[in-house]
């Protein structure tokens, strides 16, 4: 009798407990998550706790090797990955920098993913931690616009190689030999010995001159004479000094086309004659400047005289 009275009173303090606790639990669903859980567990004998533990515990281990099997799948795919883009840069011949950066790029942006895959299969909600990373990605993005248009420059760069270390280039303004190409600016030596740094970001950008990418450039003299000289005397000249110059290069040796010499325009106070000739890239200055030397010494030798600026008064 005693006994009975005691599990009576025992089930009245529990119940008077849990009415209490129901009491000072907010409204939250994280708290009526949990007052179901503490009411659903006082309403359980302990076989039946077990055995739903037990389920659970089951359920958490397959969720478990779900996990660490995507996990481990993730990783081989994300080496595999970064083993084909070592690859592909090796054929390609890309910068070292540039290619380690880009490949611990591309693995740490996929380890991220992968972490967030393993996570959503425990059955924990990624919802909010995809967010906070997204809104972190866009801060860092708004905090380093201007780095992060070098970056993808320098990606499009990569890409579409419009020029290579060793190359001379012009763009910007400025002109030199590519000294150093690297994720975010290019290093480009200009000949009078002067190191010019060209954000990425504006240079895949711009317009791009690379005088070292074909074989053959075409060189071009413009001539003004005397009026009244023999231009076919003159062409013959012209002509001759050309041909005197081995590097000057004809079809028969490769070039787009052999050299040409007309009367190009009968200007103000001259006749001009146009000269081209295609040599070989790496002779365009050379060649250029030897005949302009040797255009001033022969022509006035043959009786040929150059113009000066002049201009008739007539006074009445």
């Amino acid at each position: 009798m005693n006994d009975s009275i005691m599990i009576n009173v025992a089930d009245s303090i529990r119940q008077v407990r849990l009415e209490q606790l129901r009491d000072t639990v907010g409204k939250t669903d994280i708290e009526k998550g949990l007052m179901k859980a503490i009411e659903d567990i006082s309403t359980m004998s302990t076989e039946e706790l077990l055995a739903s533990m037990l389920d659970k515990l089951i359920i958490f281990g397959l969720k478990l090797l779900a996990a660490l099997l995507i996990y481990f799948v993730g990783i081989w795919i994300i080496r595999r990955i970064r083993k084909m883009l070592g690859t592909v840069f090796q054929r390609r011949q890309t910068d070292t920098a540039i290619a380690s950066f880009v490949q611990s790029f591309a693995s740490v942006a996929l380890t991220i993913i992968l972490i967030i895959l393993v996570i959503g299969t425990l059955g924990i909600e990624t919802t909010s931690l995809a967010a906070l990373l997204a809104a972190g990605g866009v801060a860092i993005g708004m905090a380093l616009s201007g780095t992060v248009q070098n970056f993808a420059g320098g990606i499009m760069l990569l890409i579409f190689k419009p020029f290579k270390a060793g190359d001379f280039i012009e763009s910007q303004g400025v002109s030199g030999i590519v000294d150093e190409v690297n994720i975010t600016a290019t290093k480009i030596h200009t000949p009078d010995n002067k190191i010019i740094i060209l954000p990425n970001g504006a240079l895949s950008n711009a317009i791009i001159n690379n005088y070292s990418q074909m074989q053959y450039r075409r060189v071009e003299w413009i001539v003004g004479l005397d009026y009244g000289c023999d231009s076919r005397k003159v062409k013959t000249i012209l002509r001759d000094l050309l041909m005197e110059d081995d590097r000057i290069l004809t079809i028969v040796q490769g070039a787009p086309a052999d050299p040409l010499i007309e009367l190009s325009a009968l200007a103000d106070s001259s006749v001009q004659f146009v000269m081209r000739a295609w040599v070989k890239s790496e002779n365009y200055w050379p060649v250029t400047y030897a005949i302009n030397e040797a255009i001033y010494e022969e022509l006035p030798a043959h009786g040929v005289n150059f113009p000066f600026q002049q201009m008739d008064i007539h006074i009445k």
